[in-house]
């Protein structure tokens, strides 16, 4: 799928059956030009909106965890799958599937940039970053003085 066309797909209800998508996450809901809320899918696809902003004033840090979550339990469903996007599907979407495979695949963050960047171009701004490269140290401190969390 191309970045330009991250926005369609949530918008082509055909289409995200076609893909067998069943759970949406929106990381612009209610920005500019981006659709979203339960009513507009029914009962096609389960969806969850974030109202982020692809800005370096956002803090994002309070929809990780929420965002990792939603994935991981739509995930968990025997054919389960989720369509992560925002306006171009480069910062904030890229940004809390980066943070879903630290907190609930527990890679390091060298490791989830290595794997999504093979799949795909993103660019999570600084602050974002800056936020995934907190949630690296605090993941690798917990699992040093706990090994098995």
């Amino acid at each position: 799928m191309q970045r330009k066309d991250n926005q369609a797909v949530a918008q082509n209800k055909k289409t995200l059956q076609k893909l067998g998508i069943t759970h949406v996450l929106n990381a612009a809901h209610s920005k500019q030009g981006s659709i979203g809320d339960q009513s507009f899918y029914g009962n096609t696809c389960i969806y969850y909106g974030i109202p982020a902003e692809d800005s370096d004033h956002f803090d994002l840090s309070q929809y990780i965890k929420p965002a990792a979550d939603f994935i991981h339990k739509a995930l968990k469903n025997k054919d389960g799958k989720v369509l992560v996007h925002c306006i171009m599907g480069v910062s904030r979407s890229a940004t809390l599937v980066l943070a879903y495979l630290m907190l609930h695949q527990r890679l390091p963050l060298r490791e989830t940039l290595r794997r999504v960047i093979q799949k795909r171009a993103i660019y999570p701004n600084r602050n974002f970053l800056s936020l995934l490269l907190k949630l690296d140290e605090q993941l690798t401190l917990r699992r040093r003085l706990c090994p098995l969390l």
